[in-house]
Parts: C-alpha cells; sequence; structure tokens
C-alpha cells in the first residue's frame, strides 16, 4: 500500500515522502497512530501545496532579508562609550551595545546571539561587527565608537 507520512518515522520514512509499505503495517500501525495518509490523489495534492506555499515564504523571508542587509550596510551604527586617555574605552562593547544602537538609529530589531563581534572593541574608532539576517544572509554592519561627550 502506498502512504503519505506525515511525520519522521525512524528507520521507515521522513515526513512528506511517499513510500509502499505492508498493507498490515499501514492499517494497523502507521493510519492509526496519525504517522501517515493512505497516497490518495488529493493528500498528495495537498502536499505539493503546502511545499508550494512554504517554498514562497522562504523565498519572501530571504528577499526581505536582502533588503534589511542594504539598509543595515549602507549607514554606519554610531556608538558612544566612556573611554579614558589615549581613546581606551572603560569597558568594551558587547553585542548587546550593537543591538541597541542599531535599534536606536535604523528602527531594526536584532537578537543579540546572531550579532558576532570578531576582537574585543577596546577602542575608540571604526570597527566591524557582522549580523546574522537569515540562514543564508549575513550583514556587516560598521560601527563608528566615540568618546562620551562629558
Amino acid at each position: 500500500m502506498k502512504v503519505l507520512f506525515k511525520k519522521d518515522v525512524q528507520g521507515v520514512a521522513k515526513a512528506g515522502q511517499v513510500k509502499d509499505v505492508a498493507d498490515g503495517h499501514a492499517r494497523n500501525f502507521l493510519i492509526p497512530r496519525g504517522l501517515a495518509v493512505a497516497a490518495t490523489p488529493a493528500a498528495l495534492k495537498q502536499l505539493a501545496d503546502q511545499q508550494s506555499s512554504a517554498a514562497r515564504r522562504a523565498a519572501d523571508e530571504e528577499k526581505a532579508a536582502r533588503e534589511l542587509k542594504a539598509r543595515i550596510e549602507a549607514t554606519p551604527v554610531t556608538i558612544e562609550a566612556k573611554s579614558g586617555g589615549q581613546g581606551r574605552l572603560y569597558g568594551s562593547i558587547t553585542s548587546q551595545d550593537v543591538v541597541e544602537a542599531v535599534h536606536r538609529q535604523l528602527n531594526v530589531s536584532l537578537e543579540k546571539r546572531d550579532v558576532e563581534i570578531g576582537d574585543q572593541i577596546r577602542t575608540v574608532g571604526s570597527h566591524k561587527a557582522t549580523a546574522r539576517l537569515h540562514r543564508s544572509v549575513t550583514a556587516t554592519i560598521s560601527l563608528d565608537v566615540r568618546a562620551l561627550a562629558s
């Protein structure tokens, strides 16, 4: 009997696959537990529709991430921090500081865990950070670190 798997079944198939299994296995185990349905033309059409809508949604998300990347990379982000003599900061600039500055200046919400700073930023000047916006889109953020006016 041909069945369409709704969920992963270890050692048998993954969700979305169509496989030929024993009639008894399908009727007594897979179908009653909701792991699979009979592979009718209607079920296969429904699967194809779901896959195409998921692909469209993924393409839209990637397009939005690419537009956001262009917007982030076009404008340098200014961060002010307390500093001592010779341009050394009292602390260092963290991912959270970068996220807050980007949100304040560009009105873009990022997650702290998606922002990576290569070396610690402990001096005044220009620095770079990267932000993972999507699985395949990474933006480079230009940071302009300035001494806080006292």
